[in-house]
């Protein structure tokens, strides 16, 4: 849900062809699974993209990522502890964090990748360093109304986490080009008419 949600802000913003995004889960247990029903049915009703075909994150893929994002708790403390070093633990968040009313506008000075970090929220006993109430919930077992309800955290999460991302990319050059009212090029191409002589 989180990657078809973000890849279609970054068409939108026109970045689509600077950002990489991908998914993976910290189980295998569902991989080469198609998405659960529930998740193409809210994904489709809000106008994204849907394929999807799980696969587990493997530890090797740190040293080519600039981020990793998490969507609870419990997973930003398994894909920091996959980290082969106290870098490439840094650069897993948690999605929410980017958030709306969290920590959008408040990116902490001291990320150590290109991705600004967002500063933390206050601390529940994760072991995480951030709050337990920006996890994103798992829907899985409840109903439809929980599939929607996390569409909502994501969308708005994947806004300040636009942002975030935005900050981080080289500013792009707009030209636009305006063709004067009388065209001087244009004149000088056309041929000239000759001019009739009046006579006397």
């Amino acid at each position: 849900m989180a990657e078809s949600v973000f890849r279609a802000r970054l068409t939108e913003a026109g970045l689509d062809g600077l950002v990489e995004v991908d998914s993976a889960g910290t189980g295998g247990w569902h991989e080469g699974d198609g998405a659960d029903p529930r998740t193409v049915a809210v994904l489709r009703a809000g106008g994204y993209e849907h394929a999807h075909t799980a696969r587990q994150f493997q530890a090797s893929w740190f040293d080519r990522l600039d981020l990793v994002i998490a969507l609870d708790s419990g997973h930003l403390r398994e894909l920091r502890r996959l980290a082969p070093t106290a870098r490439d633990a840094a650069k897993v968040q948690l999605l929410r964090a980017y958030g709306t009313g969290t920590a959008a506008g408040a990116m902490a000075g001291d990320a150590s990748g290109p991705v600004p970090a967002p500063a933390p929220a206050p601390a529940s006993g994760s072991g995480s360093g951030l709050s337990d109430d920006l996890d994103v919930p798992d829907p899985y077992y409840g109903g439809f109304e929980g599939f929607e309800e996390c569409l909502e955290m994501v969308e708005t999460a994947s806004d300040g986490l636009l942002a975030a991302i935005s900050a981080t990319l080289p500013a792009r050059t707009v030209v636009t080009a305006r063709v004067p009212d009388h065209d001087h090029r244009r004149a000088a191409q056309e041929p000239q008419q000759p001019q009739e002589k009046e006579s006397a």
